[in-house]
């Protein structure tokens, strides 16, 4: 593909997608089958890998903060917001949640995610799994999904990240002390944006 089309061609492929993804949570509400078939078609959009060159969406140079966020879409009610995290190896989080879903597929790279059970009373969080997000491997996470991140290699990693609602109206997201479950507001790690 001649570079100068690219970014028209990810715009379409972008907007595909995400007529898609609106029509299975219209049809299907959020269930776990309708998640996993949202993070399906991110999985499909991420395999475009050459609609997202690293030329266009680079990780973040020594001396920035590990990871840069770079907007796609979102709508003008902040729903269906999509964004490509670009992380350097080694960047990681606390165990935290979101409070809407979210699908995770990877353009390159290898993010775990461990992800955890809180009992109803708190108490310590319990490893439930852990998944790798990579190429061809995505991840689909319920509204009370608990999970921690962790960029594993040493390359950086390119992911598409779509949220139900977007981060920026989510105040209130908890982060979580895995050895006594106690939560406190979740600030999210510092994070370059832009907008491609």
């Amino acid at each position: 593909m001649n570079a100068s089309a690219v970014p028209a061609a990810r715009a379409a492929a972008i907007a595909a997608t995400l007529d898609r993804v609106r029509r299975i949570e219209a049809e299907h509400g959020i269930t776990r089958d309708a998640i996993d078939a949202i993070a399906a078609e991110l999985v499909a959009l991420a395999n475009q890998a050459a609609l997202f060159p690293g030329l266009h969406f680079p990780a973040a140079p020594p001396g920035e903060p590990g990871a840069r966020r770079y907007i796609l879409s979102e709508d003008a009610d902040h729903r269906f917001a999509l964004a490509l995290n670009a992380l350097r190896p080694g960047t990681a989080t606390e165990p935290h949640e979101h409070t809407t879903w979210v699908a995770i597929a990877a353009i390159e790279g290898q993010e775990l995610n461990q992800l955890y059970t809180r009992d109803a009373a708190g108490g310590p969080l319990r490893p439930d799994r852990a998944v790798i997000v990579e190429p061809g491997r995505g991840l689909a996470l319920m509204p009370d999904a608990i999970h921690a991140i962790r960029i594993l290699g040493d390359r950086p990693a390119r992911h598409l990240h779509l949220y139900g609602l977007a981060l920026e109206q989510l105040p209130h997201r908890r982060a979580f002390d895995p050895r006594t479950g106690a939560a406190r507001p979740f600030h999210r790690p510092p994070m370059a944006e832009s907008c491609p």
